[in-house]
Formats: C-alpha cells, sequence, structure tokens
C-alpha cells in the first residue's frame, strides 16, 4: 500500500480528516479530531496505528513488520512497516481498527451526534 492508497483508504471512513499538524512531512489522519494514523512522507515505507494494547502485544510478536510506535505510547500505539509481508487486506483491517479504537474513545456524546450510536 504506498501512501496515495492509504489516503484514499483512511479518507473514505466516516468523519475523517487529514492535516500536517507537526510538519510538513507526517500526514496525520484524524476521527472527529483525534488522531488514528500517521504517515512519514519522508519514510513512506512506515505508518503508526492505533491498537488495543494487548492487540498491539500480540502483533508485535506475530509480524517481524510491527514495532512499538515511534515517537508514541508505545503501550498503544505500533509503528507497522510497509515491507511487503503483510497483505493490503491486513493493513486495511489494522486501519479500521485503529479508526475504532479512536471512536470508541470519543465520548458517547460525540458518538452519537457523528452517527456512530
Amino acid at each position: 500500500m504506498n501512501i496515495e492508497e492509504l489516503r484514499v483508504f483512511c479518507l473514505a471512513l466516516p468523519h475523517t480528516s487529514e492535516g500536517f499538524p507537526f510538519d510538513e512531512d507526517t500526514l496525520v489522519f484524524k476521527v472527529a479530531g483525534k488522531m488514528f494514523c500517521l504517515a512519514s512522507l519522508q519514510e513512506s515505507d512506515r505508518i503508526n496505528l492505533k491498537c488495543d494494547p494487548e492487540l498491539a502485544i500480540q502483533l508485535r510478536e506475530q509480524y517481524p513488520c510491527v514495532i512499538p510506535g515511534y515517537h508514541m505510547n508505545k503501550k498503544m500505539w505500533n509503528t507497522v512497516i510497509l515491507d511487503g509481508s503483510v497483505t493490503r487486506k491486513t493493513l486495511e483491517q489494522w486501519l479500521l481498527h485503529s479508526y475504532n479504537e479512536v471512536v470508541s474513545g470519543l465520548p458517547k456524546k460525540t458518538q452519537k451526534e457523528l452517527g456512530f450510536l
């Protein structure tokens, strides 16, 4: 999955926005203003995804391309190296999981306003 495919997938998710809140190199995707995916344009072979803490550990043990989140809370974020070792479908599942982790953490009122409840 290249950066443009990643962008298309992420922006297709409801209430997703994109921006460069840190610098012009780090593309960030947010749902309701909360980050769920960070992608370096300079190092386009890696992305950071939010993850359930227990699943984060399992993925790191199962997949060599999954490491603790670079510059992130390593309990809840993984860096995924896009080296072709996992399928596009798996990456899309991880992206959707990250998105859903953020949505489930939103206040119930916000979830309801956005139509998630």
